[in-house]
């Protein structure tokens, strides 16, 4: 949907301004929480969140997805804040920007096709774990009266949709839990107790560092890890919310994006950041959102809400919110996906990939190593099963050149297959000519060429003739520029 389409229908417009509203209120407590994570003021993540928002409104690949604050990023950078300053942790934002501009130019958005959908579902349902975890120090330790509204936020967020449809259920329920909140005076954990809320615009902020190849090499090991993290998480949530909306987004914009957005918001002293996942569901899956101008608009409402309504914030309950966030989780799960008959159909190796992807994530808490370890266990399980398709088969005849052993080989030829090809021939007792025919075979690696030449080699030593013929164009240019130069007999 083109923004312009939305300006021209009222209904489709209030929908687009209605769930930038309901962002923006829910990204307000992560945003602090990630700053403590950091190690950083609470203004600094919500600062961040702001600018990243309204950036990548303009600047991204995804229409409608959410750029702001995270876990993940902040995790990656704490150390930074800690060890070495405010300063330094700015500068490592500015320069992870720099080296997602990069990664975009050099083309890392198109590695994401290189990742499986075992692993894609395993990313989604190990972020709606997450999301539904994150929300439980909120449940434990806290008064009685929290458990109700939780509960009629709950509902109100399932049934409303229902009913009608005009303004998103999640309004509605942060409205009506916090109505009920203080007219009754119930006293529950609010939004202001996570951490003050600036009172004053965001300023240009300039990192005082030396700039020295010294400096560079505190934060580079930083800044590449935000740039990896930030760009791995926000590829995978396009790629998710393309799948939701069914349509295609920008991968290479939208990384080259998140690099500018990481600078500018270092510019004005914000941490950095990412696609968030809770935020994007609740934007598209939830409240209906389709264009940049809900991205926009939560960024907008997001400073307005802390600088100019921070009392009325700070006294939304966190009970409001802990209600949308596990509706989302409950919403953006893959509950299909370990039905048992869908677990009985699929091959046991795509099962064990999404299981492995999501236990890694949701074990170190970090979508990266989950996401990377992922591709990893597919890869594994795919070479495994592309080594059992390679036969060799063996037939006795005779040509003018007397008794032949004639080889077929079949199959796809790589490290993983090729290892165990010198086994499959019978050195010893094969006749003293030998064909070895490829017309159904490739060659893909020098692990294949070095393993054909053990076995010409153990051919020669007995003191007989090897013949390999049918070899595709690829296949003989490989093997003419690296036989016998392995290093190998």
């Amino acid at each position: 949907m083109k923004v312009l389409t939305a300006l021209r229908s009222p209904r489709l417009l209030t929908r687009e301004v209605l769930a930038g509203l309901v962002v923006a209120i829910a990204l307000i407590p992560e945003a602090i929480a990630f700053s403590v994570i950091a190690g950083v003021d609470p203004k600094v993540g919500l600062f961040s969140s702001f600018i990243m928002a309204v950036s990548i409104a303009f600047l991204g690949g995804r229409p409608a997805m959410i750029t702001a604050a995270t876990g993940a990023v902040a995790l990656v950078i704490a150390p930074v804040a800690r060890e070495h300053g405010f300063d330094y942790f700015i500068a490592t934002v500015l320069l992870a920007g720099v080296f997602q501009i990069l990664l975009a130019v050099l083309g890392v958005a198109k590695l994401m096709r290189f990742i499986p959908r075992s692993v894609m579902v395993g990313f989604v349902n190990s972020l709606a774990i997450l999301v539904f975890l994150s929300q439980l120090p909120h449940l434990f330790g806290v008064p009685w009266a929290v458990y109700p509204l939780v509960a009629l936020g709950i509902i109100i967020v399932v049934l409303l949709p229902k009913i009608t449809t005009v303004v998103p259920s999640p309004l509605i329920s942060i409205i009506v839990v916090t109505a009920i909140v203080m007219v009754f005076a119930i006293q529950v954990p609010t939004v202001g107790d996570q951490g003050e809320l600036p009172r004053s615009l965001p300023e240009l902020f300039v990192p005082n560092v030396p700039l020295t190849w010294e400096t560079f090499t505190i934060i580079a090991p930083f800044a590449l890890g935000v740039a990896l993290v930030g760009l791995m998480e926000s590829l995978m949530t396009a790629k998710l919310v393309d799948e939701i909306t069914d349509t295609h987004s920008n991968k290479t914009r939208e990384s080259w994006a998140q690099g500018v957005a990481n600078i500018l918001s270092g510019a004005f002293g914000g941490m950095g950041g990412c696609a968030v996942i809770g935020q994007t569901m609740i934007n598209v899956k939830v409240s209906g959102a389709r264009t940049r101008i809900s991205t926009f608009l939560a960024g907008v409402f997001l400073l307005v809400l802390v600088v100019a309504l921070g009392d009325f914030v700070a006294a939304i309950p966190m009970a409001a919110l802990v209600a949308v966030m596990i509706m989302v989780s409950v919403a953006a799960f893959d509950w299909h996906s370990i039905r048992p008959s869908t677990l009985k159909r699929l091959p046991k190796s795509e099962n064990l990939v999404m299981f492995a992807t999501v236990l890694m994530v949701v074990s170190t808490g970090n979508l990266a190593i989950g996401v990377v370890g992922g591709v990893l266990v597919a890869s594994v399980l795919f070479v495994r099963r592309v080594a059992h398709f390679v036969t060799v088969t063996r037939e006795l005849t005779r040509t003018d050149r007397g008794e032949t052993a004639y080889y077929r080989v079949e199959g796809e030829l790589l490290f993983a297959s090729s290892n165990d090809l010198t086994t499959q021939f019978s050195y010893t007792h094969d006749p003293g000519h030998i064909v070895i025919d490829m017309r159904r075979s490739h060659i893909w690696d020098a692990s294949t060429v070095a393993a054909l030449d053990a076995i010409t080699t153990k051919y020669d030593r007995l003191g007989k003739q090897v013949e390999i013929v049918g070899m595709n164009r690829h296949t003989s240019a490989m093997h003419q520029r690296l036989s016998g130069h392995l290093g190998g007999e």
